[in-house]
Parts: structure tokens; C-alpha cells; sequence
């Protein structure tokens, strides 16, 4: 989910879509999506797919989530063993005070019939935690990983999944989320803008220089934290956000060996470390620090 790359070219897995009735979930979000074709036709429900007045159709997966992306896709989404030991490390609860902040900024904008966007929102983890404390709200939720995407569509009973780029104009009409939410994920500041309501709220939660020091520490070849990457973060958003609140969240979490394998194997690092860096280079932590930021921005 962290740091998504452009586009290539993609060709969609056929065997994922058949002929299927609309998901529930995805029901309640329809008049928010757009035809990313047309760019301003709503999308509606026609025989398995989604479909624009012009004619443009888009696939709904068995698995319950649209794959309104056509043609290309970020190379970097989670592939099936990235999903499947994040959804291992998440069931833990290791993270749960990271899903809790998001979920208590959100709490602070969002009205009994709010919407939320999850963007780069993996396998919903975090949409749904959100959607707990908010009994009335609906969620949507944008990925590139297919894989991703399956759990996405099923963690929450008001969460809808929808295949997309970060990179790309988003398929949503202008001013419909009351809020946007951003963990561990890339960023199109522009689009969070246009799709977000005057009063609604940007909430972007990102790592620090301390998160997993001690593995980062045992274990060179993880993914590292750019110390500039604070900066360009402010940089890129100041244009359109200006900050409300900023809380952070820090405590050592215990793990187990499988946690750390399953830790490493969730993140981008998952590409640069190797069985041999886990098991030869001495004995991993028991503990790490998790060390976040959450901030609240708010419309320019």
C-alpha cells in the first residue's frame, strides 16, 4: 500500500469477473462513481457491470469489488502473498491504535450519513474501522491490487471496493466525501481536494523515523524511511490543505517470529528482502517501535 509506482500496461484477469448481481455495499456508493471514460456520466448497474449512459461498461469481480481501471494499472499492488500476510499481521492487532486515530479524526467531521474515501485502502482494514465508529456512514474504497480488492470488498458491510490508480483523476464526482483517508499510501493532493466537501477532512497517516527501527535496524535491506519525507509532504499538500490537528502514535509492540515474517512480507520490503536476510542475519526482535503521525487537514 505504501508508495504506489505509474502506470504499465495491464491486462485485466478475466477469470475474476462473471456475470454477477450488484454487492450491496457497492449499491450504496453509486452516486459517487463516474465514468472514468466519460468523466461526468453517472455509472449504473446493467448485468454484472457498470455501465454509462454512452455506453461505457466496467466489470463487477465475483469477488464484489468494480474494475473501473482499464488499460493500466501501478505495477506495485499488493500481490496475493502481500495480502495474505497482511491480513495475518492486521488480525494481531498490532496496529489497532493506528486504526483507532484514524477512526476517532474521522469521528470528529463525519455525520451519521457521512462518506468516506479510502485511498490505496489494501484490504479495508482500516475503512472499516472507521465504518465501526460511524453507524450510519458508507465507505469506498480505491486500490490497484486485485488481491487487495478481494478482502477490501468484504471488510465492511457499508465499505464498496473499486480497482483504481492514485495517479489517475479519480472516478468520483466533485465534493462527495466527507472524508478522504490516507494510511501508509501514496497521494494525489489535487483529487482529495476535488473530491472532498468544503467541511469534509484529509486524514493522512504516515511513519516516522522511529517506525520499526529495531527491525530496520536487524534487517538493512528493508525499504527506509526518507528523512525528507516529511517535507514533501507539507510541500505538495500546503496548495490545497492547511493542517487542523496532528496526533502521534507511539508505543513498542511485542512480536512473535511469524509477526516480523509476516511484517516484512506485507510492505514494499517484501521486494528487497530475501529469506536469507531474515534467517542469516542474526536473531530478529522480539519488539518494535510503531511510531506514526495522523493529521487532520482541512479544504483550502
Amino acid at each position: 500500500m505504501i508508495e504506489q509506482a505509474r502506470s504499465l500496461p495491464f491486462t485485466p484477469c478475466q477469470e475474476c469477473f462473471v456475470p454477477v448481481s450488484l454487492p450491496p455495499a457497492l449499491g450504496l456508493t453509486l452516486d459517487l462513481l463516474r465514468c472514468p471514460a466519460c468523466r461526468a456520466r453517472r455509472l449504473r448497474p446493467d448485468h454484472g457491470a457498470l455501465r454509462c449512459p454512452v455506453g461505457h461498461a466496467f466489470d463487477i469481480a465475483r469477488h464484489g469489488y468494480a474494475g473501473l481501471l482499464t488499460g493500466t494499472r501501478a505495477t506495485s499492488g499488493d500481490d496475493a502473498a502481500m495480502v495474505q500476510a497482511r491480513d495475518r499481521f492486521l488480525s494481531t492487532g498490532t496496529y489497532a491504535p493506528i486504526r483507532e486515530v484514524g477512526a476517532r479524526l474521522a469521528a470528529d467531521v463525519v455525520s451519521e450519513q457521512g462518506t468516506v474515501v479510502d485511498v490505496g485502502c489494501g484490504t479495508g482494514y482500516y475503512l472499516a474501522g472507521v465504518l465501526n465508529q460511524l453507524p450510519g456512514a458508507r465507505g469506498l474504497g480505491l486500490d490497484t491490487s486485485v488481491r487487495a480488492l478481494r478482502s477490501a470488498a468484504r471488510a465492511h458491510d457499508r465499505a464498496a471496493a473499486v480497482a483504481w490508480d492514485v495517479f489517475r483523476p479519480f472516478p468520483l464526482a466533485d465534493g462527495t466525501a466527507d472524508v478522504v483517508l490516507d494510511v501508509f499510501a501514496p497521494r494525489n493532493p489535487a483529487e482529495f481536494h476535488r473530491v472532498l466537501r468544503p467541511t469534509g477532512r484529509l486524514i493522512v497517516v504516515r511513519p516516522t523515523g522511529r517506525h520499526l527501527a529495531e527491525l530496520r535496524g536487524q534487517v538493512p535491506a528493508m525499504v527506509t524511511i526518507d528523512p525528507a519525507k516529511e517535507q514533501r509532504l507539507h510541500r505538495a499538500l500546503n496548495p490545497f490543505f492547511e493542517t487542523v490537528v496532528t496526533e502521534q502514535v507511539e508505543y513498542s509492540a511485542p512480536l512473535t517470529r511469524l509477526d516480523v515474517l509476516d511484517l516484512v512480507a506485507m510492505t514494499p520490503s517484501a521486494r528487497h528482502v530475501s529469506r536469507a536476510d531474515l534467517n542469516g542475519g542474526g536473531v530478529l526482535p522480539d519488539q518494535v517501535t510503531v511510531s506514526v503521525l495522523a493529521t487532520a487537514y482541512q479544504p483550502r
